[in-house]
């Protein structure tokens, strides 16, 4: 069995955290180490039963439910805890955290999700640092590249309920990104629907499509140099790299995109300190799912990206000149 080792039948009984939550994540979340495919052949099998009957991976649990949980064959988590005790603790990042949320200060460079080739990503390192914590999940995702603010419900209400106010447009995320070109408008309000398709290699990518999903961003003028312009980026949808494709497709590449920008740009800046993405995640404003209150969590401009800022101060601001 190399490694693995049997467990015995157990039996838990849903709370709060788990209220509502389909029974195959809850089992996925619970049995760590445990392969998904196992998971849901004692699904399928009825090995698992919730208050003594056979439910389907779709079965959402409530306060109450006792689960029935089979012997099952967990691998040894040694490895991943000794990868994350070799990585910067996140949670040394936060922002705020309380009884219902934790938002950090995400680096550049880490996914917020594992998978893709990404063993570990924020929230699989974070249940590792916060091992007491009985549920942790993403509010929203940033991409890879992308730092800034994070945020994570720690109860599952806290988790409905942002997502609620994402969908009504309750949440407000800006951004920072520095573009390649110079900015002609103020502000600059941009509806272009997007769509995601698979290169030849398996990559996902988006582009601009009208069969695609609505996406409405909104530019505003900040500063400009020569050849440059920061904007701030107000989302008003959430698709997947919403501001990167509006950018590129409008003629303004961000600055050190490898997926969607101006490849010889990015090389040339790779030598004045620039080595990744200038987009960052720098405040969202929400509704405190417990107390109702406006909530505002900013993040400042990393150092890296302060440094070209400066590169670009000391070489003189061209002040925007149009209305």
């Amino acid at each position: 069995m190399n490694g693995l080792s049997k467990g015995s039948v157990t039996w838990t009984e849903v709370d709060e955290s788990s209220d509502q939550q389909r029974i195959d994540n809850f089992l996925l979340r619970t049995l760590k180490g445990v392969p998904k495919s196992h998971v849901y052949r004692i699904l399928r099998s009825g090995e698992v039963r919730v208050n003594s009957h056979r439910v389907d991976a779709a079965y959402r649990l409530q306060v109450g439910d006792r689960i029935r949980i089979p012997p099952v064959r967990k691998g040894e988590p040694g490895k991943t805890v000794a990868v994350s005790r070799s990585l910067p603790p996140l949670a040394a990042r936060a922002l705020l955290e309380d009884d219902w949320l934790l938002a950090i200060d995400k680096p550049a460079g880490v996914a917020a999700h594992g998978g893709s080739g990404v063993s570990l990503g924020v929230i699989e390192r974070l249940r590792l640092e916060r091992p007491q914590l009985r549920f942790l999940e993403l509010v929203h995702r940033l991409d890879r590249d992308t730092s800034g603010v994070l945020l994570l419900a720690k109860k599952r209400s806290a988790l409905t309920a942002l997502h609620a106010q994402l969908r009504q447009g309750g949440v407000e995320k800006r951004y920072l990104v520095l573009v390649v070109g110079r900015w002609n408008e103020r502000s600059r309000s941009v509806a272009l629907p997007l769509k995601k398709y698979l290169t030849r290699s398996g990559e996902r990518r988006v582009v601009v499509d009208q069969s695609g999903m609505a996406a409405h961003t909104v530019f505003r003028l900040l500063s400009q140099w020569r050849g440059f312009s920061l904007l701030e980026a107000q989302l008003k949808t959430g698709r997947m790299h919403q501001i990167r494709v509006h950018l590129s497709h409008l003629g303004f590449p961000i600055v050190g995109d490898d997926k969607y920008g101006d490849f010889t740009v990015n090389r040339e800046l790779s030598h004045t300190g620039v080595k990744r993405m200038f987009l960052h995640a720098a405040r969202i404003v929400f509704r405190h799912p417990d107390s109702g209150q406006r909530v505002r969590i900013d993040s400042p401009l990393p150092a890296d990206l302060q440094a070209f800022i400066d590169h670009l101060e000391a070489k003189g601001v061209a002040a925007p000149d149009n209305g």
